[in-house]
């Protein structure tokens, strides 16, 4: 299968899903990531505010805030297709923007520059064990990785968006963790 297609089908049954064994993952997802010495140590975080069939962040973002950790989101530029990050301390500090995304207010947040982001949570559909992944398309996250020098991470479930191989191009960049419901594969990045 193309690209295209893994994601039409893996968005697919995330979207079919039995909420109540989502929640089970994701709260099993929530307790791998926190245990993790890239949690742990990060003083800033960077995740993506979800929506739909997506594991949801919320308790991740909680999770930050109780623990005193500063939490930032990602505000598209969809023109120059880029991403800049912001710290929010509430939901209010949020706006719906294109495709009923969540993202900062800019005028109402701070910018982030990227190495002040300890650790980022990177979003995706399909990952394999080397750490590289399909996203949603758009490219955003693999420009903004291209110059990022910390811990990366993504979450996904090992029965459903974790493959053998995901077809890598030159410019992808793998995670350096994978956090699945089964466990945390560290990943040697080049």
């Amino acid at each position: 299968m193309d690209k295209a297609a893994l994601r039409k089908a893996t968005i697919h049954t995330l979207n079919n899903l039995d909420p109540h064994k989502k929640s089970e993952i994701e709260a099993v997802l929530l307790q791998q990531l926190t245990a993790t010495s890239a949690w742990q140590t990060a003083e800033t975080i960077g995740v993506t505010i979800s929506q739909g069939f997506e594991w949801d962040t919320k308790p991740i973002i909680e999770a930050a805030w109780k623990a005193g950790k500063h939490i930032c989101a990602p505000k598209c530029t969809p023109k120059e297709r880029k991403l800049t990050f912001y710290q929010f301390t509430n939901y209010n500090q949020l706006e719906v923007v294109y495709y009923d995304l969540l993202e900062p207010k800019a005028n109402e947040t701070v910018a982030v520059s990227k190495n002040e982001i300890d650790l980022l949570i990177v979003p995706g559909l399909i990952f394999d064990k080397k750490g590289y992944r399909i996203g949603f398309g758009g490219g955003y996250y693999d420009r903004y990785l291209a110059d990022f020098s910390n811990q990366t991470l993504a979450l996904a479930c090992e029965a459903i968006q974790v493959v053998e191989a995901v077809p890598a191009e030159h410019f992808d960049i793998p995670v350096q963790q994978l956090v699945t419901e089964q466990g945390v594969y560290n990943i040697a990045v080049n």
